[in-house]
């Protein structure tokens, strides 16, 4: 597939072929749901946590004894039943949410991300992105002038896709709102459809062929 390539004015200076193979694919809604999902649950944090009857204090002896006192029988102020006592079928710290799948369906579905993206032309291909000092103005006007100059690249949230670490780049494109910035090693199918577009210079296209059709 040919795809037009700009320069940082949002210039048409070129073309750059895109590989078939990970640009061309055909889209399976099924499969990008379950990576998705099992990615969205991978990320998942155990926060809520609430103590058992074995865990709270206290509860070393019967409160009172079992019979005579007219009150209810009771063998522990650590029962459910108690204020301040343990919690029956409670979130606890050891729940897992991890979901583990194939290699081969995560490339096919992050493959099926970047065949939707560059047919919708929802992909900003550059010659070159780079930033001599870490400023974030100087990022901010690029994707202004981007936005302007380029009819597809309008107002949404973009993922920035860098062949390697740059921390210039990363340090500029930080605090600009809408923004993310990965390397294209570390790119998922999550990520892709957390965002609307994508921006890239034409080195990251290889980096993603190198890393992900080994």
């Amino acid at each position: 597939m040919k795809y037009p390539v700009y320069n940082q004015h949002g210039e048409e200076v070129g073309t750059v072929l895109l590989p078939k193979s990970i640009f061309e694919v055909e889209a399976n809604n099924d499969l990008i749901h379950q990576i998705a999902v099992s990615q969205s649950a991978n990320r998942r944090r155990v926060i809520a946590s609430t103590k058992d009857r074995a865990q709270v204090s206290g509860g070393g002896k019967k409160p009172w004894k079992q019979k005579g006192t007219g009150r209810a029988r009771h063998g522990s102020i650590r029962s459910p039943l108690w204020r301040k006592g343990g919690v029956t079928f409670g979130p606890l710290k050891e729940r897992n949410f991890t979901l583990t799948v194939p290699k081969k369906m995560k490339k096919k579905a992050l493959f099926m991300i970047l065949s939707a993206k560059a047919s919708e032309k929802l992909i900003v291909v550059l010659d070159e992105l780079k930033a001599d000092k870490p400023k974030t103005k100087e990022i901010s006007v690029l994707f202004k002038t981007l936005r302007v100059k380029i009819d597809n690249f309008k107002k949404g949230s973009t993922l920035m896709i860098l062949p390697k670490a740059d921390k210039n780049l990363y340090l500029s494109a930080r605090n600009i709102d809408g923004l993310t910035i990965s390397e294209a090693r570390n790119i998922n199918a999550l990520d892709l459809l957390s965002v609307k577009y994508l921006i890239m210079p034409k080195q990251s296209i290889k980096a993603i062929e190198e890393t992900f059709l080994k």
